[in-house]
């Protein structure tokens, strides 16, 4: 994926300039959990003295400091940043890993933590098949599913402040799509993604033939989606959370 192009879109610019909006302001310190190209970590920097960027491979980042690391495991001490800021991480942690990196981040910071998830996002959607083992993927390897809810169950030491909603999004499936999909191959998923197969860890690559049944089955599953869509309802494509530390 171009992350360049990514960013230009409309939709990822609105959901940056809100959680530049909702950041804790007059801090001095920040972590970013998994920076990425580094895009947010120099957005940041307009905004915190001292600006650390983690990811699974060191960051390459001009003008912050960059570090390897893995969010289930922060080699940094209790209260060790002013705020933590994790946007479009959590959804791709392992599920029983998942407090554990929650918990993670609320040890290190030392008065905010900001949190950016998709908002109950059907991961049936844009489901993928691995070309290698044939195992079924959900879409950008996003594993778990999100509402505001499980979020302050997993934050259940701090405290939420503040809570926005960014974005619209109809994307529902239902059982029965699924399911042909799946049978047809998944023809459509999110293939282009970096994320590799949550099960062989091989890169995904769409299906290169499929029979006959197979194009039938998702055909006729992109049908039913079709039938399904003016009984679906409009929700937020994003929640962006700031929870602050009780002292």
């Amino acid at each position: 994926m171009n992350l360049r192009k990514y960013r230009e879109k409309s939709k990822e610019q609105e959901r940056i300039r809100n959680l530049m909006e909702i950041i804790p302001k007059g801090r001095f310190s920040v972590l970013e959990i998994g920076a990425r190209d580094g895009y947010m970590s120099k957005l940041l920097a307009d905004f915190f003295e001292t600006v650390t960027a983690l990811d699974l491979e060191k960051p390459n980042i001009e003008c912050v400091i960059n570090v390897k690391g893995d969010v289930t495991c922060l080699d940094f001490p209790d209260n060790g940043f002013d705020t933590v800021f994790c946007a479009e991480v959590l959804e791709h942690i392992p599920s029983g890993l998942l407090k554990k990196a929650c918990d993670e981040i609320s040890r290190v910071a030392k008065y905010d933590v900001v949190i950016g998830v998709p908002y109950k996002q059907d991961i049936r959607v844009g489901r993928t098949t691995c070309f290698s083992c044939g195992g079924k993927n959900p879409p950008w390897g996003h594993v778990n599913i999100f509402d505001e809810d499980r979020l302050k169950r997993l934050f259940c030491m701090l405290m939420p402040v503040k809570t926005a909603f960014i974005g619209e999004t109809v994307l529902k499936t239902n059982f029965l799509s699924s399911f042909l999909m799946d049978l047809g191959g998944n023809p459509w998923g999110s293939y282009d993604q970096e994320e590799p197969c949550i099960h062989c860890g091989k890169k995904l690559m769409p299906p290169m033939e499929r029979t006959i049944f197979q194009k039938i089955c998702s055909k006729t599953a992109f049908y039913f989606n079709k039938i399904q869509e003016p009984f679906i309802s409009v929700q937020p494509n994003w929640i962006h959370i700031v929870f602050r530390k009780n002292k």
